[in-house]
Protein backbone atom coordinates (compact mmCIF):
# COMPACT_ATOMS: atom_id res chain seq x y z
CA UNK A 1 0.00 0.00 0.00
CA UNK A 2 1.30 3.23 -0.92
CA UNK A 3 2.72 5.22 1.52
CA UNK A 4 0.93 9.42 1.81
CA UNK A 5 3.20 11.92 3.41
CA UNK A 6 1.58 15.11 3.59
CA UNK A 7 3.83 17.92 2.43
CA UNK A 8 4.48 21.30 4.37
CA UNK A 9 6.18 24.10 2.85
CA UNK A 10 7.81 26.65 5.33
CA UNK A 11 7.86 30.22 4.49
CA UNK A 12 8.37 33.05 6.77
CA UNK A 13 7.24 30.92 9.87
CA UNK A 14 4.05 30.30 8.05
CA UNK A 15 2.82 27.30 6.56
CA UNK A 16 2.26 27.94 2.71
CA UNK A 17 1.56 26.87 -1.02
CA UNK A 18 2.85 27.50 -4.50
CA UNK A 19 -0.12 28.65 -6.63
CA UNK A 20 1.77 29.09 -9.93
CA UNK A 21 5.26 30.54 -9.32
CA UNK A 22 4.85 31.93 -5.96
CA UNK A 23 3.95 31.15 -2.20
CA UNK A 24 1.18 31.95 -0.22
CA UNK A 25 0.06 31.40 2.94
CA UNK A 26 -2.07 28.56 3.78
CA UNK A 27 -5.31 29.89 5.15
CA UNK A 28 -7.47 26.94 4.02
CA UNK A 29 -6.31 24.41 7.02
CA UNK A 30 -3.99 26.97 9.31
CA UNK A 31 -1.03 29.16 8.17
CA UNK A 32 0.60 27.99 11.73
CA UNK A 33 2.89 24.61 10.80
CA UNK A 34 3.06 23.73 13.65
CA UNK A 35 -1.02 23.11 13.86
CA UNK A 36 -0.53 21.84 10.33
CA UNK A 37 1.98 19.15 11.59
CA UNK A 38 -0.81 18.45 14.22
CA UNK A 39 -3.67 18.30 11.90
CA UNK A 40 -1.92 15.78 9.66
CA UNK A 41 -1.21 13.83 12.24
CA UNK A 42 -4.42 13.76 13.54
CA UNK A 43 -5.28 12.55 10.09
CA UNK A 44 -3.19 9.12 10.98
CA UNK A 45 -0.24 10.44 9.47
CA UNK A 46 3.00 8.20 9.50
CA UNK A 47 5.63 10.53 8.18
CA UNK A 48 5.37 14.19 7.67
CA UNK A 49 7.38 15.98 4.65
CA UNK A 50 8.83 19.67 5.66
CA UNK A 51 10.16 22.05 2.80
CA UNK A 52 12.04 25.33 3.67
CA UNK A 53 11.41 27.90 0.97
CA UNK A 54 13.04 30.94 2.85
CA UNK A 55 15.31 33.43 1.24
CA UNK A 56 19.13 31.72 1.39
CA UNK A 57 17.78 28.24 2.08
CA UNK A 58 17.44 29.58 5.91
CA UNK A 59 15.00 27.39 7.48
CA UNK A 60 14.27 28.58 11.34
CA UNK A 61 15.76 26.26 13.48
CA UNK A 62 12.92 27.03 16.29
CA UNK A 63 9.93 26.67 14.22
CA UNK A 64 11.30 23.14 12.80
CA UNK A 65 12.15 22.17 16.56
CA UNK A 66 8.43 22.79 17.62
CA UNK A 67 7.14 20.72 14.81
CA UNK A 68 9.19 17.71 15.58
CA UNK A 69 8.30 18.11 19.36
CA UNK A 70 4.72 18.54 18.24
CA UNK A 71 4.32 15.22 16.70
CA UNK A 72 5.21 11.49 17.13
CA UNK A 73 5.97 10.29 13.97
CA UNK A 74 9.32 10.99 11.92
CA UNK A 75 9.70 14.54 9.89
CA UNK A 76 11.77 14.90 7.10
CA UNK A 77 13.37 18.02 6.16
CA UNK A 78 13.95 18.94 2.32
CA UNK A 79 16.08 22.46 1.82
CA UNK A 80 19.05 23.24 0.24
CA UNK A 81 21.20 21.81 2.19
CA UNK A 82 25.04 23.62 1.48
CA UNK A 83 27.08 22.84 4.68
CA UNK A 84 27.27 19.88 7.10
CA UNK A 85 26.66 21.92 10.10
CA UNK A 86 23.08 22.98 7.67
CA UNK A 87 22.66 19.11 7.99
CA UNK A 88 24.13 18.77 11.83
CA UNK A 89 21.31 21.44 12.94
CA UNK A 90 18.53 19.92 11.15
CA UNK A 91 19.50 16.53 13.06
CA UNK A 92 19.83 19.06 16.22
CA UNK A 93 16.11 20.17 15.75
CA UNK A 94 14.53 16.98 15.98
CA UNK A 95 14.30 15.83 12.15
CA UNK A 96 14.71 12.17 11.31
CA UNK A 97 16.38 12.60 8.17
CA UNK A 98 17.07 15.28 5.58
CA UNK A 99 16.12 15.18 1.75
CA UNK A 100 19.55 16.65 -0.10
CA UNK A 101 19.39 17.73 -3.57
CA UNK A 102 21.71 15.87 -5.66
CA UNK A 103 21.99 18.59 -8.70
CA UNK A 104 25.49 18.63 -9.89
CA UNK A 105 29.14 17.07 -9.30
CA UNK A 106 29.62 18.94 -5.98
CA UNK A 107 26.20 17.89 -4.38
CA UNK A 108 27.12 14.41 -5.35
CA UNK A 109 30.18 14.45 -3.26
CA UNK A 110 28.63 16.57 -0.68
CA UNK A 111 25.53 13.78 -0.35
CA UNK A 112 28.32 11.33 0.06
CA UNK A 113 29.98 12.73 2.69
CA UNK A 114 26.48 13.03 4.31
CA UNK A 115 25.80 9.14 3.73
CA UNK A 116 29.10 8.64 5.32
CA UNK A 117 28.73 10.64 8.58
CA UNK A 118 24.81 9.54 9.07
CA UNK A 119 24.08 6.77 7.06
CA UNK A 120 21.25 5.85 4.42
CA UNK A 121 18.33 6.08 6.52
CA UNK A 122 19.12 8.95 7.69
CA UNK A 123 20.31 10.87 4.29
CA UNK A 124 17.88 10.67 1.14
CA UNK A 125 18.76 12.00 -2.09
CA UNK A 126 16.16 14.69 -4.54
CA UNK A 127 16.45 14.30 -8.16
CA UNK A 128 14.58 16.74 -10.01
CA UNK A 129 13.91 16.80 -13.30
CA UNK A 130 11.97 18.64 -16.61
CA UNK A 131 11.26 17.79 -20.06
CA UNK A 132 13.08 14.40 -18.95
CA UNK A 133 16.15 15.86 -18.44
CA UNK A 134 18.15 17.00 -14.95
CA UNK A 135 17.66 20.62 -14.43
CA UNK A 136 22.01 21.24 -13.75
CA UNK A 137 22.96 18.37 -15.60
CA UNK A 138 21.60 17.64 -19.40
CA UNK A 139 24.23 15.84 -19.95
CA UNK A 140 23.18 12.64 -17.97
CA UNK A 141 19.71 11.02 -17.60
CA UNK A 142 17.58 11.05 -14.33
CA UNK A 143 17.83 7.18 -14.32
CA UNK A 144 22.09 7.44 -14.89
CA UNK A 145 21.87 9.94 -11.81
CA UNK A 146 19.57 7.62 -10.07
CA UNK A 147 21.58 4.68 -10.30
CA UNK A 148 25.11 6.71 -9.38
CA UNK A 149 23.54 7.54 -6.47
CA UNK A 150 22.27 4.02 -5.50
CA UNK A 151 26.08 2.84 -6.26
CA UNK A 152 27.10 5.62 -3.81
CA UNK A 153 25.01 3.89 -1.38
CA UNK A 154 21.58 6.12 -1.30
CA UNK A 155 18.77 3.51 -0.53
CA UNK A 156 15.59 6.04 -1.02
CA UNK A 157 15.44 8.70 -4.06
CA UNK A 158 12.80 11.40 -3.63
CA UNK A 159 11.99 11.97 -7.47
CA UNK A 160 10.41 15.17 -8.73
CA UNK A 161 9.49 16.08 -12.10
CA UNK A 162 8.82 19.25 -11.95
CA UNK A 163 6.72 19.25 -15.86
CA UNK A 164 3.49 17.50 -14.02
CA UNK A 165 2.24 19.95 -12.13
CA UNK A 166 -0.10 17.95 -10.50
CA UNK A 167 -1.03 16.04 -14.00
CA UNK A 168 0.30 12.79 -14.27
CA UNK A 169 0.82 12.13 -17.37
CA UNK A 170 1.68 9.25 -19.68
CA UNK A 171 4.93 10.59 -19.87
CA UNK A 172 5.45 11.46 -16.24
CA UNK A 173 4.04 8.26 -15.28
CA UNK A 174 6.39 5.81 -18.26
CA UNK A 175 9.36 7.70 -16.50
CA UNK A 176 8.49 6.86 -13.18
CA UNK A 177 8.18 3.19 -13.97
CA UNK A 178 11.11 2.85 -15.87
CA UNK A 179 13.31 4.51 -13.10
CA UNK A 180 11.26 2.26 -10.73
CA UNK A 181 12.72 -0.32 -12.60
CA UNK A 182 16.10 0.48 -13.39
CA UNK A 183 16.72 0.75 -9.41
CA UNK A 184 17.89 -2.55 -7.50
CA UNK A 185 18.66 -1.82 -3.93
CA UNK A 186 17.07 2.00 -3.20
CA UNK A 187 13.30 2.75 -3.04
CA UNK A 188 11.76 6.23 -4.24
CA UNK A 189 9.50 8.27 -3.03
CA UNK A 190 7.51 10.08 -5.82
CA UNK A 191 6.73 14.16 -4.87
CA UNK A 192 4.13 15.97 -6.31
CA UNK A 193 1.89 15.45 -9.56
CA UNK A 194 -0.39 13.97 -7.60
CA UNK A 195 -3.69 15.73 -8.64
CA UNK A 196 -6.62 12.97 -7.03
CA UNK A 197 -7.22 9.74 -6.10
CA UNK A 198 -6.63 8.37 -9.97
CA UNK A 199 -3.46 9.55 -9.86
CA UNK A 200 -2.22 8.00 -6.63
CA UNK A 201 -3.85 4.80 -7.62
CA UNK A 202 -1.86 4.47 -10.44
CA UNK A 203 1.39 5.08 -9.11
CA UNK A 204 -0.15 2.84 -6.31
CA UNK A 205 0.49 0.27 -8.90
CA UNK A 206 4.07 0.90 -9.12
CA UNK A 207 4.71 -0.39 -5.89
CA UNK A 208 6.30 -3.78 -7.23
CA UNK A 209 8.61 -1.03 -9.29
CA UNK A 210 10.18 -0.31 -5.52
CA UNK A 211 8.03 2.94 -5.50
CA UNK A 212 6.74 2.70 -2.17
CA UNK A 213 5.66 6.55 -0.95
CA UNK A 214 4.45 9.96 -2.01
CA UNK A 215 4.33 13.52 -1.04
CA UNK A 216 1.56 15.26 -1.65
CA UNK A 217 0.42 18.79 -0.60
CA UNK A 218 -1.81 20.80 -2.81
CA UNK A 219 -4.01 17.92 -3.46
CA UNK A 220 -4.83 17.37 0.34
CA UNK A 221 -4.81 21.09 1.03
CA UNK A 222 -7.74 21.26 -1.63
CA UNK A 223 -9.78 18.22 -0.72
CA UNK A 224 -9.09 16.63 -3.78
CA UNK A 225 -9.77 12.76 -1.83
CA UNK A 226 -13.32 11.81 -1.07
CA UNK A 227 -12.46 10.64 2.04
CA UNK A 228 -11.51 13.52 3.00
CA UNK A 229 -14.90 15.25 3.49
CA UNK A 230 -15.72 12.75 5.96
CA UNK A 231 -12.99 14.99 8.31
CA UNK A 232 -13.65 17.54 10.86
CA UNK A 233 -12.63 20.61 8.20
CA UNK A 234 -15.56 22.51 8.56
CA UNK A 235 -14.91 22.64 12.36
CA UNK A 236 -11.09 22.43 12.49
CA UNK A 237 -10.54 26.09 15.01
CA UNK A 238 -13.07 23.76 17.50
CA UNK A 239 -10.55 20.09 17.22
CA UNK A 240 -8.24 18.81 19.57
CA UNK A 241 -5.40 18.66 18.22
CA UNK A 242 -3.37 16.71 21.11
CA UNK A 243 -5.63 13.55 20.45
CA UNK A 244 -3.36 11.34 17.92
CA UNK A 245 -4.52 8.09 16.52
CA UNK A 246 -2.64 5.20 15.98
CA UNK A 247 -0.58 5.79 12.82
CA UNK A 248 2.16 2.94 13.11
CA UNK A 249 5.62 4.71 12.34
CA UNK A 250 7.26 4.63 9.59
CA UNK A 251 11.01 5.43 9.25
CA UNK A 252 12.36 3.18 6.12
Amino acid sequence: MMLVIPAIDLLDEHCVRRTSRTFVRENVYFDDPVKMAKLWRLQNARTLHVTGHDPGDHCRRSILKSICEAVDIPVQLARGFRTMEDVESAFEAGVYRVVMDVMCDADLSFYANALDRFGASKAIACIRSSEGSLLSRPDISPIELALELERTGCRRIVYSDLDRNGDLSEKCFSALEKMGTSLSKAHMTVAGGVSGFADLARINGLSERGIDSVVIGRALYENRFSCQHFWCWNNKDELDLSRFTTARLYRS
